[in-house]
């Protein structure tokens, strides 16, 4: 269950209600969001609850509330979006589908109640206060610069994408039928009050959104009221629905996610294609050609002994390793993330500026949150040798526009080396500075190119 702490006020008692009603204590501290790192951002997102508490007690286990009684705080979530935001928004040319749902829970059902084409506000607004339809607009931070600068800072704190979508639902309606998520969730409540209850997950951790039928979820674990400034997080898998309260303003929240396909089984599964590829390389037997028409036959005990036996081989050899070869996730992740956050035109991720590196220069990398270094086999290379190069891919000429947008093509930047060249390389991720000179190559030539390439890519400056 969440974690109970001291109740807000004097006086404040669980009422006799047939699921667990959270307690929860006044927030203090400072009352907006802590930009210094992406460590104290979301210390500051969670706060009171400390970062290594909900790590250990909450993160994939089970719900947390955070309800505060703080003004600033609730006056700073409610900038982040609003429905008077809508207007402005879909003058910029929104489209049903892509930016904006419109929709309703019905008996349990999710009727979605879309026109074609593109969003006028005037039909959304009518939609909203006659229909009574909850509007959801997907990946507000492709718009909104302070969600932008959130989600920019937690991809650099989880390692992992983040998305939001905000939902506004009008007063005595429900947008969406009880459902879990595939994603760890963050929900900041905006505007108005939100009614939550919360249902045991049936499958917890889950992989894949899935709707719950009413009559199989029970009675609800949890049943609260969020008001601006509140903040409740739940794993992957928990059951859930929310509405307004009726006789009351709309609500507006913002969910954060996170999480998506990014547990130890997808990582094993992105790894261990480039474990078997150098294995095989090595060892005969993995080259060796399967038994005749095994695909058009069921497994058989003795294959399967042999693939046991494989695995063992490729344990081994992954015990002895330091470096794994990662296909795919780390070069999707840094392709498809926000750019680091700036204000202005954004010249400081695209041109670079300051001091050009020469041998005696003294430099440091930038930006180390939004560059990955990979080694991997040079896919430019057609012929069976293919032999493992150093990439350094980087996020920072990403377009914020298409962030999460799924079907919207992404772009990868980045630089390619020599294996020679990882020492070096290793030596700038790993140095707050490093002079051009110490750098682990052979020749002055090499140590110059190498670090003009990344100022050219504005990932070093000369300091």
């Amino acid at each position: 269950m969440p974690k109970k702490a001291k109740p807000a006020g004097p006086g404040t008692e669980e009422r006799p209600l047939p699921c667990k009603q959270l307690k929860v204590e006044a927030a203090g501290g400072p009352s907006t969001l802590n930009f210094a790192s992406p460590s104290a951002l979301f210390a500051s997102l969670i706060a009171p609850i400390k970062t290594e508490t909900f790590f250990k007690e909450f993160w994939e286990q089970k719900p947390l509330l955070i309800q505060r009684e703080d003004p600033t705080l609730a006056m700073y979530y409610q900038s982040l979006f609003k429905l008077s935001n809508l207007k402005s928004l879909c003058s910029q040319g929104m489209y049903y589908g892509r930016d904006v749902n419109v929709c309703r829970c019905v008996n349990g059902k999710k009727k979605v109640l879309n026109k074609d084409g593109k969003v006028h506000f005037l039909q959304l607004r009518k939609d909203f206060d006659q229909k009574r339809a909850t509007i959801q607009f997907h990946q507000p931070q492709r718009f909104k610069d302070e969600l932008w600068r959130i989600q920019e800072k937690l991809e650099c704190y989880f390692g992992s994408l983040v998305g939001s979508n905000v939902y506004i639902t009008p007063a005595g309606s429900q947008g969406l039928p009880p459902h879990y998520d595939d994603v760890e969730v963050f929900i900041l409540q905006l505007e108005g009050e939100k009614h939550w209850c919360l249902y045991h997950p049936t499958v917890p951790l889950a992989r894949e959104y899935s709707v719950a039928a009413v009559d199989s979820i029970g009675r609800p674990a949890h049943e609260f009221t969020l008001k601006p400034g509140d903040l409740l997080y739940f794993p992957r898998g928990t059951i859930h629905q929310a509405d307004t309260p009726p006789g009351l303003a709309h609500s507006t929240h913002v969910t954060i996610s996170t999480y998506q396909n990014n547990s130890w089984g997808d990582f094993l599964l992105d790894t261990i294609s480039g474990l078997v590829f150098d294995t095989a390389k090595e060892d005969m037997d993995f080259r060796a050609g399967i038994p005749r028409q095994l695909l058009l036959v069921d497994t058989t005990a003795v294959v399967t002994r042999r693939l046991s036996g494989f695995l063992r081989k490729l344990a081994d050899r992954l015990e002895g390793s330091h470096a794994l070869l990662s296909a795919d996730m780390k070069k999707d992740f840094v392709m498809n993330r926000l750019p680091p956050y700036c204000v202005g035109d954004g010249a400081a991720l695209s041109t670079p500026g300051g001091q050009v590196p020469r041998l005696h220069s003294v430099v440091r990398l930038q930006f180390k949150d939004h560059v990955v270094l990979m080694v991997g086999p040079d896919q430019s290379r057609s012929d069976e040798t293919q032999e493992k190069i150093v990439y350094v891919y980087h996020s920072l000429k990403n377009m914020r526009e298409i962030h999460m947008m799924g079907n919207e093509e992404t772009e990868c930047h980045g630089l390619r080396f020599p294996l020679s060249h990882v020492d070096a390389l290793k030596q700038l991720w790993n140095s707050a500075a490093i002079s051009v000179k110490d750098l682990q190559l052979p020749t002055d030539e090499e140590k110059e190119s190498l670090v003009l390439a990344l100022w050219t890519e504005c990932l070093i400056q000369v300091v």
